[in-house]
Parts: C-alpha cells; sequence; structure tokens
C-alpha cells in the first residue's frame, strides 16, 4: 500500500512537471493538494526554472492552499534569486576549532583562520647554579636563551591571538612569555628554570605576564594587545630547558611585531 502511494505521488509529480515548462504558483498548490512531501516539492522549486508570484495576494493564496511556511520560502528565495543558506560548518569530534588539531602553538592570521606557528631552536645554558645549590633550591639558576637571526619566523600585528594545545597533564601557567632582545644575527633572553622564584639579578627582566582563556579540552587563547609594544616575543614551552649547568637546547615559538 506504502509503495503503491509513493508511485502514485510520484506520478503527480511528474505530470505536474510534465504540464508545466517552468514552475509557477498552480504548479505548487497542485504539488501541495496532492500530498507530495514538502521536501520534494522544496527541491523540485530549486531544480527547475520556475516564475512565481510572491505578492501579497500570491501569498495569500499558497497558504489558504495548505502551503508550508518552508514551500513559500523556498519560492521567495527563487523569485528573488537569493542563494539556499549554506549548511553549518561541521564541528570536530574533538571540540577544536577548525586548523587546530594537536599539542603545538597557532596564532589568528589576517582572514581569522588559526595557523600552526613554526617553532624555532633555543641554545641555551643556565647561570647561577652554584647559588642555586648553596639555598638547596631556594634561588632557581638563571636561564640565558639565544635564538639565531633577528627577527622571529611568525610576523604578525596587534592584537595577536595565540592559541596553546597543551599535552596532557600539562599547564598554560608552565609556558613562559619573553621579551626577546635582538641584535644584528641573534635574539636572547634571561629568565628562571623551574618558574619564577626570585626577581634579584635580573632574572626575570625578559619575562612578561600574560592572562589565558580555556575555550577547548586542553587548548587556551592567549591576547596580547598594543600595550605590550612592539617587538620580538617568544613562547617557551615546559620542558625546554633543565636545572644544569650545561649548555643545552630546546624550542621556542617567537613572534616578530614590528607595529
Amino acid at each position: 500500500m506504502r509503495k503503491s502511494l509513493l508511485a502514485t505521488l510520484f506520478l503527480a509529480c511528474c505530470a505536474v512537471l510534465g504540464a508545466q515548462q517552468a514552475m509557477n504558483n498552480d504548479a505548487v498548490i497542485k504539488m501541495v493538494k496532492a500530498g507530495i512531501s514538502d521536501d520534494i516539492i522544496v527541491g523540485s522549486i530549486s531544480s527547475q526554472p520556475g516564475q512565481y508570484d510572491t505578492s501579497a495576494d500570491g501569498l495569500i493564496a499558497l497558504k489558504t492552499a495548505g502551503a508550508s511556511d518552508k514551500v513559500v520560502g523556498a519560492m521567495m528565495a527563487k523569485a528573488t534569486g537569493a542563494a539556499p543558506a549554506a549548511a553549518p560548518a561541521a564541528v570536530a569530534s574533538n571540540g577544536l576549532p577548525p586548523g587546530i588539531d594537536e599539542v603545538g602553538v597557532y596564532y589568528k592570521d589576517k582572514t581569522g583562520a588559526w595557523v600552526e606557528a613554526p617553532s624555532e631552536i633555543v641554545n641555551f645554558k643556565t647561570g647561577g647554579f652554584l647559588k642555586s645549590m648553596a639555598t638547596d633550591g631556594l634561588v632557581k639558576p638563571d636561564m640565558n636563551g639565544h635564538i639565531q637571526g633577528p627577527n622571529g619566523k611568525t610576523k604578525t600585528t596587534f592584537p595577536v591571538v595565540i592559541a596553546v594545545r597543551t599535552v596532557e597533564g600539562t599547564g598554560i601557567n608552565e609556558y613562559q612569555l619573553l621579551r626577546l632582545r635582538a641584535h644584528s644575527d641573534n635574539r636572547e633572553f634571561r629568565s628562571v628554570t623551574g618558574g619564577v622564584i626570585h626577581s634579584s639579578g635580573g632574572a626575570t627582566r625578559d619575562s612578561v605576564d600574560f592572562k589565558s582563556e580555556k575555550i577547548a579540552p586542553r587548548l587556551y587563547q592567549i591576547t596580547l594587545d598594543s600595550s605590550l609594544g612592539k617587538g620580538e616575543y617568544g613562547l617557551l614551552p615546559p620542558g625546554s630547558v633543565t636545572s644544569s649547568n650545561m649548555a643545552s637546547g630546546g624550542k621556542i615559538y617567537s613572534f616578530s611585531i614590528p607595529e
């Protein structure tokens, strides 16, 4: 019985389309009265050429005949030449914004899209190691970092919007935002290992306080505005430096803000 009804509706639809070279209000009303579903009618309106009366009288006649708002809306969109509404963007199952799919640092480009920030090699050597031993670790050794080149790989302007996707068990407060001091062939910074404990001797001179907002699981957003001042900056991930006195290397995400 159901198959027979569907076949009847299909034939009715074909008869209407065959009788009319172009869809119009009368064709739509015939399809409505034949019991054809809204989806089929809307599909016919969208795919077939048509001329529709969307005046007040035309709309009243359609509603009187039983046309749904969905059908009437499709007719009005066709009459005005409006493009069909775009389907909503798919949401990733992990809840992350498009462009962010793994641990790392990202920034928003001029179009508002997230772009992965390249990392650079930082070479550093700790100082004040003996002082740290003498105070049983209360005073943390200084960290002196050096990065090749006078400018960062990522060049951007204020406001700089950064997203940090952390590894499991790591907090955003374990990252350090540093002001890099540019020279002709390198950039350098001074901070402390194991967190900021003291500020003597200029050990924290290059550390910059920042605020973050959690926008997804293990994903934090940092916004740097013009009050920070133009220059060279770097975001240092945790674990990039040890507390030994040996020279070693790690990675840093650098940003060059010329204006």
